[in-house]
């Protein structure tokens, strides 16, 4: 069973994710979120494809990235909010489908620094592929 988030934490969350002009250009939106765990989903419009047609590499790496950072931001103080310190990523397919689902997830939490994962998947009719793994380092601000 799935823990769920208070109230409170919940909105603040989705509120911060809200103003990321980003991810409203990219039609994202939150589809999970849970203690330590985000799920982002966005489809991948014509303004997020390269030249062969799939999504780019910009908007898996920016879709894996704020999954995990959401997910960090669940776990740390009130007063905070959350920026990347680092963050790698390894693609390992192209992102061909009608969707991406990035899903992050906080691997330990710290009072300063919290480190993260994320996996990406491309959605083609309900079936879905691993295309990029990411993880690096969230602090509170």
């Amino acid at each position: 069973m799935t823990e769920t988030l208070a109230p409170e934490r919940d909105a603040k969350v989705r509120e911060s994710f809200a103003r990321q002009r980003l991810m409203t250009t990219f039609g994202a939106e939150i589809t999970a979120l849970s203690p330590g765990h985000c799920e982002i989903t966005a489809p991948i419009l014509p303004l997020a494809r390269q030249q062969h047609d799939v999504g780019h590499a910009g908007l898996t790496f920016a879709l894996g990235d704020t999954a995990a950072g959401y997910a960090a931001l669940t776990l740390m103080a009130d007063g905070a909010e959350v920026m990347t310190a680092e963050m790698k990523v390894n693609l390992l397919a192209p992102a061909k489908g009608d969707r991406l689902i990035a899903t992050g997830r906080v691997v330990k939490a710290g009072r300063r620094l919290s480190v993260v994962t994320a996996e990406v998947e491309a959605e083609v009719a309900g079936e879905r592929r691993l295309i990029a793994v990411l993880q690096g380092t969230m602090v509170p601000v």
